[in-house]
């Protein structure tokens, strides 16, 4: 995990785990991370190598090309491998750009 916030403190983009509380959300572009689940390596019937699932979702109110090459320039600089995915929120009126890997814990 600290891994992860050093990885956030890097790219330079206000962010929060999962969510900011109600009216303490900043102007985009921002990042709200979260660990939806585990890929654990098993081992003699024990958690062996363990791994978080990281989701990182960058919201930006325009398509916001730098913000995203912030963000991948870190993640390349880690080395991290990820896949990538873009959709519209229209009730929040803002584009959510999901980044999906996995991390060693």
């Amino acid at each position: 995990m600290d891994k992860l916030i050093q990885i956030m403190n890097e790219v330079g983009i206000p962010f929060a785990y999962d969510h900011f509380a109600e009216g303490e959300s900043p102007d985009p572009p921002f990042i709200c991370y979260l660990l939806p689940g585990s890929d654990n390596f098993a081992a003699d019937g024990r958690v062996y190598y363990k791994i978080n699932d990281v989701h990182i979702e960058l919201y930006t109110d325009t398509k916001d090309l730098s913000a995203e090459q912030k963000l991948e320039e870190v993640l390349d600089k880690y080395g991290i491998f990820y896949a990538k995915s873009e959709t519209w929120i229209d009730s929040e009126k803002l584009y959510e750009v999901l980044y999906q890997f996995e991390m060693e814990v």
